[in-house]
């Protein structure tokens, strides 16, 4: 079986991988709802002030529209062509306003550059070729203003092969530690049973 992780028309770098997932209803990363972790972050003390936010991979736009009920400008980015028409259908069906764009995250233009005040990361780290992981943290670094924040649940369920692919709090601090100040990075609260004790919420701030 071809390594989803190399290039070709099977590749995790190729729409079309993700597109068929999504026809077929092979979409076991979406959980049907708002992760839970920013669903308690939002109403915690520790809430970031709204302002432009970016959701990277956003699929059905589950998270988007979560920060955008609490005051986030959201614009919603994923290159399936399927995740963006349901996100849109449930952003109308919703009556929020959030921007949903077709798109490849490592050829954003370059109108989007400090942009953003935050970057949610959910699903979409471990979805991509591991070998890539540098180019996103250059893309995240890419979005967000200086200080701006990037909000974060790593998948790290240590198992081999992916997607989804796993990361460790070593990795990420390797990774990120250069063009970000990590202020958070913990096991998160509030996971759904069965992602219990595999997802790490970070906070980072772009230097």
């Amino acid at each position: 079986m071809m390594d989803p992780s190399v290039s070709g028309p099977g590749s995790v770098s190729n729409p079309s991988f993700w597109e068929e997932r999504y026809r077929a209803g092979q979409t076991g990363w979406d959980i049907g709802r708002p992760a839970p972790p920013f669903e308690s972050l939002l109403v915690s003390p520790d809430c970031p002030p709204p302002g432009r936010l970016a959701v990277l991979g956003c699929g059905r736009g589950h998270d988007a529209l979560l920060f955008a009920r609490h005051g986030f400008t959201v614009t919603g980015f994923d290159f399936a062509p399927s995740a963006v028409q349901e996100a849109q259908t449930a952003a109308a069906r919703s009556g929020l306003a959030v921007e949903f764009v077709r798109a490849d995250l490592f050829t954003l233009p370059s109108s989007y550059s400090e942009f953003f005040d935050y970057v949610v990361e959910h699903t979409c780290f471990c979805a991509i070729d591991p070998s890539r992981r540098g180019e996103y943290v250059d893309v995240v670094r890419h979005l967000l203003r200086p200080g701006g924040e990037m909000i974060a649940l790593f998948f790290a369920h240590g198992q081999p092969g992916g997607p989804p692919f796993t990361t460790n709090v070593e990795e990420i601090r390797h990774l990120f530690g250069d063009a970000f100040a990590i202020e958070q990075l913990e096991p998160a609260r509030d996971s759904i049973e069965s992602r219990r004790g595999k997802e790490v919420l970070g906070r980072l701030r772009r230097r």
